[in-house]
């Protein structure tokens, strides 16, 4: 996802009057610096990232010229996936741990990824967990570790407004994603018009950049 820093322009126009071009240039390269660290220390951007200085990639901030442009290409799916993983391991009751770390990463529907670096811009992100009684969870069935996915998607959807959108849903799981899923009821287990035979459907994050 591109993230360029459109405010620049505006807010040196005040800060650089009556300085002389070479002296402009020097305050855009330290400001854009100052910036791009700030967001990262914040969490707002990973710290993985392509810099375009006046359209030439990898250039420093120091090779300014105005009127051209400093813009940061962050690679944020790692920040935002792990952050999710994060927030929903700390939400769940740790007993073997089996729940805790099966959240399952999932992409174009049927693809587990585990390398975040390598996803498209323009991806559709699905984590789950394959674990049957992850519904039962959700929904406070269990009393632990109700609405984890629902706190999750508050936190991350403050977190990145603006950059991307965070829902929650309950999908059904297509076989070959994961060797326990999708988990069929069990003769005694419908209920609610479900009968023995019938998938459960999966509590999951669904997350997409904002374009």
């Amino acid at each position: 996802m591109a993230t360029g820093f459109e405010f620049f322009e505006r807010d040196l126009r005040v800060a650089t009057a009556g300085m002389e071009p070479e002296a402009i240039n020097q305050a855009v390269a330290a400001f854009a610096k100052q910036e791009v660290r700030r967001v990262i220390a914040e969490g707002i951007a990973s710290p993985q990232y392509e810099r375009y200085v006046n359209s030439v990639r990898g250039a420093p901030e120091e090779a300014y010229k105005a009127p051209g442009s400093i813009v940061y290409e962050f690679t944020n799916w790692p920040l935002v996936i792990n952050s999710a993983l994060e927030d929903l391991r700390k939400r769940v009751p740790v007993r073997s741990g089996r729940y805790r770390d099966g959240f399952t990463v999932v992409v174009g529907g049927r693809v587990v990824v585990t390398d975040f670096m390598k996803l498209r811009s323009d991806a559709e992100v699905v984590i789950f967990n394959p674990r049957p009684y992850t519904r039962r969870m959700e929904v406070g069935a269990n009393k632990t570790g109700a609405r984890h996915f629902d706190g999750a998607k508050r936190v991350l959807s403050r977190r990145f407004s603006g950059a991307f959108s965070v829902e929650l849903r309950f999908v059904n799981v297509p076989g070959g994603v994961h060797p326990l899923a999708p988990y069929r009821l069990k003769r005694g287990q419908g209920r609610k018009g479900r009968a023995a035979g019938d998938q459960i459907t999966y509590p999951a994050l669904i997350i997409n950049p904002v374009n």
